[in-house]
């Protein structure tokens, strides 16, 4: 009898010592489990005689009852011990003023740069970029612009201080340096876009002097006008999110391009305040493009007699403002929390062809 007491004293304190859930399911292992004291005690009833059986038996269920009992006791005051301390940890003042909802949304541009991003990922085309401060050589001269040419001239262009060799570098009037750049650093084939701001003397309701652009380029052995005319039947298709487009091609000039094209979209301008891509009587100005001269392709180091390509460009402010119905591109640059929070798309309306472009 004094050793089941004794025993019982020992299992009690371990229970009361199990500072949490994990040390008291030791303590009931140790005890209560296959090979526990308390188990083993109860095996020892099938080797007795009747008489001792009859004395012990009693005896040692009550231990084992006992000992259960305790150690529910005990887990109850742990768990609720837990609680406790959790509720402490994750006490909040509940009258503090309630946060504000969060004001800030992707900007039109933002949202309309990542559109187009997404349409020529799935047409194969990388991304390319390049520094808003340019080399007037890269801007201008690579390009087959010659010296006199008026885009050249301080009245169109943005020019920085002279440098110390008397050299000017411009803020650049267009992405096309971008094409430069990886025409002198990549081999073809060669099939980038180039999205980015630029800058030109410009200010009205459609002109901004800080505007974005994309442009693409695409330089391989084979590829002609016809490739060109699906890429951007492909992205008008995409972008404005209909079925079929209609494009017009015109004759233009370009000194990087020969022959040079523009393109007109199909549009249906008959509803006041709305316009209709893909169907209609009228036309809008799109995009400029044209094959690359030979002579900028032999000043970025590719042989013309080899290699051939298309380049072409737009605007991605035109764009958002055809797409979203907005009026003035000058809105764009204001920073006006009103317009900002009307024209703008939540910081997750990540565009996908999938999932749609446009909310």
């Amino acid at each position: 009898m004094t050793d089941i007491q004794s025993l019982e004293r020992d299992i009690e304190s371990a229970i009361t010592a199990a500072a949490d859930e994990g040390a008291l399911e030791q303590v009931r292992v140790s005890a209560l489990g296959k090979k526990g004291s308390i188990s083993e005690l109860l095996k020892t009833l099938g080797g007795m005689s009747p008489e001792e059986r009859k004395e012990k038996g009693p005896q040692f269920n009550t231990l084992r009852d006992r000992i259960s009992a305790a150690i529910t006791a005990r887990k109850t005051e742990l768990q609720e011990q837990a609680l406790n301390a959790r509720l402490a940890s994750e006490r909040i003042d509940v009258t503090l003023p309630a946060r504000p909802e969060p004001q800030g949304t992707v900007h039109p541009v933002s949202q309309v740069l990542d559109e187009i991003t997404a349409i020529f990922a799935d047409l194969g085309f990388a991304v390319a970029e390049g520094p808003d401060v340019e080399y007037d050589d890269y801007n201008f001269t690579r390009l087959n612009i010659p010296p006199d040419h008026p885009a050249r001239q301080m009245h169109d262009t943005f020019y920085v201080s002279p440098q110390r060799d008397g050299s000017r570098h411009v803020l650049r009037t267009h992405t096309s340096p971008v094409q430069v750049r990886t025409m002198l650093s990549q081999n073809p084939p060669i099939r980038i876009i180039s999205p980015g701001r630029a800058y030109r003397v410009d200010s009205d309701a459609t002109h901004s002097p800080m505007f974005h652009q994309f442009e693409g380029l695409v330089i391989d052995e084979v590829t002609n006008l016809g490739h060109l005319k699906w890429t951007l039947e492909e992205l008008c298709k995409a972008f404005f999110e209909v079925e079929k487009v209609e494009l017009r091609a015109r004759p233009s000039f370009f000194p990087f391009t020969e022959p040079s094209v523009e393109w007109d979209l199909r549009c249906d301008r008959s509803t006041p305040g709305k316009i209709t891509f893909g169907q209609g009587n009228d036309w809008l100005e799109l995009a400029g493009s044209g094959m690359v001269h030979p002579k900028v392709l032999a000043m970025c180091g590719i042989d013309p007699e080899k290699y051939q390509g298309y380049a072409f460009g737009g605007g991605i402010d035109r764009l958002a403002m055809l797409k979203y119905g907005i009026p003035d591109i000058r809105s764009f640059f204001e920073s006006d929390i009103r317009w900002l929070k009307h024209f703008g798309f939540a910081p997750l309306d990540i565009p996908t062809l999938d999932g749609g472009l446009s909310r």
